[in-house]
């Protein structure tokens, strides 16, 4: 008897899974007519028909479906339990980052860093969901905003974060000049992504507003509508530091807020040992100190 074409098995499983032979080549390098090959092969050794070919893809047979129920699953578990194994290179990076922070901080950084060590080769992931570095074991390393429990990672502290209503300098205009705590409640806001405009009415010994006059779910899109006029925003210095340099943005009060979370750095063990990883994190940490120095220099109006 023929030993059985092994080698088959993972094309068959692609295209079962995308109904499409060309997905299905793709996701495993191979050109469609290498792969239509190895399927017929798979499909002689068995004296199976697999598929049926269709003008919009290919869809399973009755048999086809079978063995997909019978070997999906070990193949599944094959895959997962040699992800830890993958070949890890300490010239590649790849970082996850909140969209937010990669457009706002991140990015215009990136190109002094980039210059100063042209041998790395770095990935940023612009994503708002936690990483599993479990399963995306391409992922070395995040930059996340929270309160700093993530249990069986490494957690770094990079920074607070500060808090301060900004607006652009037309809208001050229109009200007359700059607002008090309790005036601020009568101007139009925008809506937090993070609902801190409770937390930062309370730190003023105030109740929250009922209405906001626009709602976003990314604080960047929440700044760029505070510039454009739409409304008051609550700043985040770490984002809204840039706006503010320049004028495009003005705070309204001379005191920050400190907010109720803080800047990580977030990383499994396997991590530790990546050159290219300990390399960013040294960069950001020198990045963070210089930021921070900077808030001191931010054109806040007088106490």
């Amino acid at each position: 008897m023929s030993r059985l074409p092994l080698h088959a098995l993972p094309g068959f499983i692609a295209a079962a899974r995308t109904g499409n032979l060309s997905r299905a080549a793709d996701s495993l390098h191979l050109t469609v007519s290498a792969l239509s090959h190895q399927i017929k092969a798979l499909e002689l050794r068995l004296n199976r028909t697999l598929f049926v070919r269709g003008a919009r893809g290919i869809t399973l047979t009755e048999d086809g479906r079978r063995l997909l129920e019978r070997i999906g699953p070990h193949y599944d578990g094959i895959e997962s339990a040699l992800r830890p194994y993958a070949a890890r290179h300490d010239d590649i990076l790849t970082v996850s980052v909140t969209p937010s922070m990669t457009s706002a901080w991140l990015v215009p950084r990136l190109g002094r860093f980039l210059a100063s060590h042209p041998e790395l080769e770095l990935s940023v992931l612009s994503d708002s969901a936690l990483v599993d570095f479990a399963r995306d074991t391409h992922i070395d390393v995040a930059l996340r905003i929270g309160n700093g429990e993530w249990p069986g990672l490494q957690v770094e502290l990079l920074m607070d974060e500060w808090l301060v209503p900004v607006a652009s300098p037309e809208l001050i205009d229109r009200h007359g000049g700059l607002p008090t705590p309790e005036s601020l409640r009568e101007w139009p806001l925008l809506g937090d992504p993070d609902d801190e405009w409770n937390h930062w009415f309370a730190h003023h010994g105030l109740a929250p507003v009922k209405r906001y006059v626009a709602t976003f779910n990314d604080s960047e899109a929440q700044n760029r509508a505070a510039r454009d006029g739409v409304g008051v925003g609550l700043g985040r210095l770490t984002r809204a530091r840039l706006m503010l340099a320049s004028g495009q943005l003005v705070a309204l009060m001379a005191e920050p807020v400190k907010a109720s979370y803080a800047h990580y750095l977030v990383y499994p063990s396997r991590s530790s040992s990546h050159r290219g990883m300990q390399v960013f994190r040294d960069w950001l940490h020198q990045q963070v100190r210089a930021d921070v120095r900077s808030f001191a220099k931010l054109p806040l109006p007088k106490s």
